[in-house]
This record gives structure tokens, sequence and C-alpha cells, in this order.
């Protein structure tokens, strides 16, 4: 049976409106998107770490609860498990403060075992800190060479905007790996201080994938396949929190890729039917997640998408 594996940070998000907290969510970008997977009885491997502590233990509980095992957690000894502070602005858009106490050695554990045809998604800054690099490309070489789909979620956020010409070769080593990028306006802004997905497309990702969705939160989502291209609208929701948005829509799209049946060797024929499945598997799932502080879908969601 395929799966999917995903490879990201855990973190309790403490979500803030009008400066007070107003709830604390577990959380972590691959995290949210596998909660969602969880929910709807998709076989999901989450490979992450947690600290051994209150919040770790709330982490791990929450996973099960969520159909996800923890056996690909790392839980070190020393340090903190980390912490977020999600602060929504008139429009429920955050801003971020994190705080993190890692331990010197990360991700001491044995991977899954990958095989063809599984989906690998990984992305945000854990995709390209230095001190898990040798691990991360282990990962990626191991997907390639069992030929999984991988999955790429930027999700390069305004605090390391600073740090992007530094890390421009990593970004190519992880687009080279990748069968499908997704980006956001906002991290092709932080990255490149460019915004128009067309040229975005043409200039920086072409030559890498031709698989690209451009998401623009209101104005909609843009699309790049190998004979295809094409801009879906989003319907206008009333927001609560956009915490978790692109992660619950990166877990439409691998959940429709598995619903559609599409293996590796699909995507470079895939209709434009295929792409209006899967996009809008993607917009169901991030319009359910803004309507609550939850990062995810919620169980009552998932069981009655099943139906």
């Amino acid at each position: 049976m395929r799966k999917i594996i995903g490879i990201g940070e855990t973190i309790l998000d403490v979500i803030f409106k009008n400066d007070q907290p107003t709830v604390a969510v577990p959380g972590g970008s691959v995290f949210n998107g596998m909660i969602s997977l969880g929910r709807l009885n998709v076989p999901t491997l989450f490979i992450s770490e947690t600290g051994n502590d209150k919040i770790g233990r709330i982490i791990k509980d929450f996973m099960k609860d969520s159909n996800l095992t923890t056996e690909f957690i790392n839980t070190f000894p020393d340090g903190k498990s980390p912490v977020s502070l999600a602060f929504l602005n008139d429009h429920n858009d955050a801003e971020y403060l994190f705080y993190k106490d890692y331990p010197s050695q990360r991700l001491d554990i044995a991977f899954p075992r990958i095989e063809a045809d599984d989906i690998l998604i990984f992305g945000s800054f854990y995709a390209l800190n230095p001190q898990l690099r040798p691990a991360m490309m282990d990962l990626l070489q191991e997907a390639n060479d069992r030929k999984a789909i991988v999955f790429y979620d930027i999700n390069f956020r305004k605090t390391h905007a600073d740090e992007a010409i530094r890390l421009s070769a990593t970004f190519i080593e992880n687009f080279e790996f990748a069968d499908i990028i997704r980006g956001s306006e906002d991290d092709f802004r932080n990255l490149y201080n460019l915004t128009d997905p067309a040229k975005i497309y043409k200039d920086k990702i072409k030559f890498y994938s031709s698989n690209f969705i451009y998401t623009a939160a209101e104005k909609g989502v843009d699309v790049w396949g190998e004979k295809f291209s094409k801009h879906y609208d989003v319907k206008p929701i009333k927001t609560v929190s956009t915490v978790g948005a692109g992660d619950s829509f990166n877990a439409g799209i691998l959940f429709g890729l598995l619903r559609g049946r599409i293996r590796r060797q699909d995507l470079s024929t895939l209709t434009e039917r295929d792409w209006d499945s899967l996009i809008q598997c993607g917009l169901d799932f991030s319009a359910e997640v803004c309507q609550s502080y939850d990062n995810y879908i919620s169980k009552e969601f998932a069981k009655n998408y099943l139906r």
C-alpha cells in the first residue's frame, strides 16, 4: 500500500488575537498536513523530533489521537520542545516569534523504508537547516532512488529573508529533487523579491521541475504542468485564522494524488481534469482550516470528506 512520509519540525503554536493568547495547538508546517492526512486514514509516517518534556508528550499524544505513529519521532533528552507565538492581525494572517532550544545531536533515528510511488513531503527552514542537511539529503536521495514522488513546500518565512542569498544553493538542491514544487506569494517575495507567478515559473522553477503550484491567498492559485497552465479562483470565506491553511492545502494535494492513483510516472501527463481535482481538494482543506483556530482539518470534516 502506498504511503505518505513527511519530515519537519513539531512545535507548540500559541495563537494570539488582540495581543491575548487564544489557543495553544500542536503545529509545524509538514506536521499540520500529516495530521490532516492521518485523520483521513491515509497511511502516514512522520519524521521529527521533540524534547522529553510536557510539550513533547502533548505532541506525541496528539499524533496518536490522529492515527499517526510516533515511531519516527526522535525524543531528545537535552533541550526543550520548541514553541512558536503566532500573532494574528486584522485579516487573521499571522506574524511569528519562535523559541527553540535544540541539542547538538539531531534526528538520531532510523528512517522509514521508502517504496516506489510513495510520496515524500518536505519543506520550510527544516529543509534548509545546515545542522539537519546531511540527514535531509540522505532521505531525498533515497526517495529519488526508490522512485517516490517528492513534494517540496518552500514555506520560506520573512524571518529568514536576509539569508536567502546564502541559502540559494540549498534551494536549488531541493528543487532538483522535487517532482512538485509549491510556493506562496510570500515565499517568493522573501526569496527572490518576485510576485509574478509566470516569471517565477519560467526563470526559477521550470528548469528543475515542470510541476509548480503558486498560491496567493484570496487571489487564487496558479498551476503549471508539463503541458498545462491554469489559474484557479478561490471562494471568499470568513477566516478565523490562516495558520495551517497552506499546510492543509498541501495535504489536500497529496490526498488527491493517492485518491486519483497518480504515480510518479503519471505526473508528466496530468490533464486539466486531473489538476482540477487535485486543486479542488487542496482548496477544500485550506478553506476548512481557515474557519477555525486548528492547524488541520477536523475529524468531522475528514469523516464527511471520505463519504
